[in-house]
């Protein structure tokens, strides 16, 4: 939507939260933006705004309905609310925060706005497709935000959690999301290119949220998603080329009784073709749809030369 079509919010002294929500969510749902960072629809996204920008829980919103809002948050709330509609910005850069498996995260336009499938997996911890009581080094591939190892490492209280990244930008921001959670002691974020650094090291579970977007479906993607880093999104043509890399390496760093847990995406269907011979097996998640496989270390190892061979052709 053009600047010229936003209508500011009307400032004044009589404005109760419930309004400012109401009319937040009517300029949303008739704004030509994208909701998938965080929340999916205008209501959520309104509800997250005025809360971030009041200082309550977005759970305490009933409580909040009637309070007046002063002009001066007021005005902070319109002008987020323009850029958020006028530039297509995702609303967890405007606010410098996101939610991922009920923890806070910071954020900003570094890493991709945590969404992963594999949330759900985490919040099972990984039951019934691996024993959690064995889980005791983990490996997060790809890490972003650090939001997945973080949140791995609140659910397992005794493991340590490697996390990859390659972004130096990304690092800087796991690093921040690692020292406000206060678990510098149990989550490493390291700087590697996949398994480049990694050297010897064995763990229990491997997790992934790679990148996964092919070129074009790349093109066809919603502006709020242009902006964010384009490494964390595209990969080769089909979207599998770092997949393929990840599937054909990590069964060396697995213990025999290891798990790899990636997400896909929409690039499921393409990998299921390529290797119709290989028993993935994807996981329920809260979207119920092929995102998300798990392979074990042995099933990894067997068709690791098939990876591999699909990498040089």
């Amino acid at each position: 939507m053009s600047l010229s079509l936003y209508s500011p919010l009307s400032i004044s002294d009589q404005y109760t939260v419930q309004q400012l929500i109401e009319d937040i969510t009517a300029k949303l749902d008739t704004a030509d933006i994208f909701f998938g960072h965080g929340v999916d629809n205008a209501l959520d996204e309104a509800v997250w705004l005025v809360s971030s920008q009041l200082h309550f829980d977005a759970g305490e919103i009933d409580d909040q309905l009637g309070q007046t809002v002063d002009a001066g948050d007021q005005q902070k709330i319109s002008d987020i609310l323009q850029r958020r509609i006028n530039e297509h910005i995702p609303l967890a850069y405007l606010l410098k925060e996101t939610w991922f498996g009920g923890y806070k995260f910071y954020i900003d336009e570094r890493v991709i706005v945590p969404r992963s499938h594999i949330v759900s997996v985490i919040e099972d911890r990984f039951e019934p497709w691996s024993d959690s009581n064995n889980i005791k080094h983990v490996l997060d591939l790809c890490t972003g935000s650090g939001c997945i190892a973080i949140a791995i490492a609140h659910a397992f209280a005794d493991a340590t959690v490697d996390a990859v990244e390659l972004s130096p930008g990304a690092i800087e921001v796991a690093n921040i999301n690692v020292r406000q959670h206060g678990l510098q002691h149990r989550v490493n974020v390291i700087h590697s290119d996949l398994f480049s650094e990694l050297s010897g090291n064995q763990y229990d579970l491997i997790v992934s949220n790679p990148p996964y977007v092919g070129t074009e479906e790349m093109q066809s993607l919603p502006n709020e998603f242009l902006k964010e880093p384009n490494m964390a999104l595209e990969t080769g043509d089909e979207g599998l080329e770092i997949a393929l890399e990840i599937l054909a390496e990590a069964g060396k760093y697995l213990t025999p009784n290891g798990l790899l847990v990636m997400e896909v995406g929409n690039t499921a269907h393409a990998l299921q073709q390529r290797f119709p011979d290989v028993p993935f097996m994807w996981l329920a998640t809260y979207q119920e749809e092929d995102t998300v496989f798990a392979l074990t270390t042995e099933e990894l190892q067997k068709y690791a030369d098939i990876f591999l061979q699909a990498i040089n052709t």
